[in-house]
């Protein structure tokens, strides 16, 4: 048994597990389009969820919500840290961490990763993961590995399609192999993204913005919010462009978002002199990476609101196509937003994940342009630690003495490479 598996696990914690029955229960009011086509009784986990809340306040002494509709006020309202939990383990969340925008009424990127800890996966991560498996098996079995890439840069680059798009990307024959589920995956846009006749584009991330007001709008996107307002980009006139089409939302959450962080590493590194393939072996990892020399690095991209989460879903890099080096990567904004990301995410990772590392794209970018600058050693290196091989020492809870190899050495696992189950989004 190690340290890990003596203290008691935070994701068990009745507070938390009260704060994942409140996520799922947003995600499943949130998966309502029309309000018209809703009636009550309110969904049974947000029935639970709130009866959890009420009781949990009525334990301590606060004023609990009057119902669901108030339960979601404060969800939009109330960051999680001024929620009357007085067992929820204060280092987990951040000081502004909402389950629901405050802007747009969204449910945050954190709810969502909050529902699918809870109970294995959101109704919106099956979807997602289920497109992907599809591509996959059917650029397989047509031997089509380039039908692949080009339907994860399709899903990265067009997540909005007017009727011109759609004409073209219909006679692209790379994509033959995944014609339908192309047609499944993106759906007309709805109304409510329209204003003045007119939709916008966010210039940095690509999906149409939600207008909020008559003069502002507001992007779904974590990395575009934190960086400011969204930046105007193409503005489509209903008029001029016809039907309008948009990837459903699982798949911009999950597979546009972080795929524009890999693209973008993607054409940093080759800048640099390096080769760089996109989804090798059927999406085994995000970026192979090779140096002048031969050397090769593995990378996968993460986007994750919550680093502890993050840590928890670490396992190793798959070891065909073959590297030497492999890491996760964060976008650094997650970091800037959070100094304490990558320390928790180490923190968190288990012993199956081989010491893997999590580096930030910027961190990334500089151990490559070391590398090729003839420096060896650990600032240009990306692959474990020494001390992340070993194991923490294993301590007797009754005698409080550390447990040792009957060497008197720590032992020290293999790197895992080659498991299988590697999260892509």
């Amino acid at each position: 048994m190690t340290d890990r598996q003596l203290v008691p696990d935070w994701l068990s914690n009745p507070d938390v597990v009260l704060l994942r029955d409140v996520a799922t229960a947003v995600l499943h009011l949130a998966a309502v389009d029309r309000l018209d086509s809703f009636s009550l009784p309110y969904p049974a986990t947000a029935q639970r969820a709130v009866n959890a809340l009420v009781l949990q306040c009525l334990r301590n002494g606060s004023k609990p919500p009057a119902g669901v509709p108030e339960m979601l006020r404060w969800a939009r309202a109330r960051p999680l840290g001024s929620w009357p939990l007085d067992r929820l383990p204060t280092h987990l969340f951040d000081a502004v961490d909402r389950l629901i925008d405050e802007d747009s009424g969204e449910p945050t990127q954190l709810c969502h990763e909050l529902a699918v800890q809870g109970y294995g996966d959101s109704t919106g991560r099956q979807y997602d993961r289920l497109v992907i498996h599809e591509a996959l098996r059917s650029c397989r079995a047509m031997s089509a590995p380039e039908s692949y890439t080009a339907f994860r840069r399709l899903l990265v680059t067009r997540p909005v399609l007017t009727e011109e798009d759609w004409a073209e990307v219909s006679t692209d024959l790379f994509l033959d192999p995944v014609r339908f589920l192309i047609e499944e995956i993106y759906a007309p846009v709805p109304l409510g993204f329209r204003r003045g006749g007119s939709y916008l584009c966010c210039h940095r991330c690509l999906t149409l913005l939600h207008p909020v007001s008559d003069t502002e709008w507001w992007c779904e996107r974590d990395q575009c919010r934190y960086r400011g307002p969204a930046p105007h980009g193409r503005e489509l006139v209903a008029s001029e462009v016809g039907d309008l089409r948009q990837l459903r939302k699982p798949l911009r959450q999950f597979v546009t978002g972080p795929g524009q962080a890999e693209t973008s590493l993607e054409r940093e590194l080759r800048a640099l002199g390096l080769t760089v393939e996109m989804w090798p072996g059927f999406d085994a990892y995000d970026l192979r990476i090779t140096f002048p020399d031969g050397h090769v690095w593995a990378v996968d991209v993460k986007d994750w609101a919550h680093p502890a989460f993050l840590g928890r879903s670490a396992t190793a890099v798959r070891s065909e196509p073959p590297y030497d080096e492999a890491c996760w990567v964060v976008p650094g904004f997650r970091v800037r937003a959070r100094r304490d990301y990558l320390d928790i995410y180490a923190k968190e990772r288990g012993e199956e994940a081989g010491g893997l590392r999590l580096l930030t794209d910027d961190q990334l970018k500089r151990a490559a342009r070391l590398r090729l600058s003839g420096r060896r050693g650990a600032d240009s290196s990306i692959g474990p630690h020494p001390t992340d091989l070993v194991p923490p020492p294993r301590t007797n809870r009754r005698t409080g003495h550390t447990a040792s190899s009957p060497t008197g050495e720590h032992t020290t696992p293999t790197d895992g490479a080659g498991k299988d189950g590697a999260n892509h989004a």
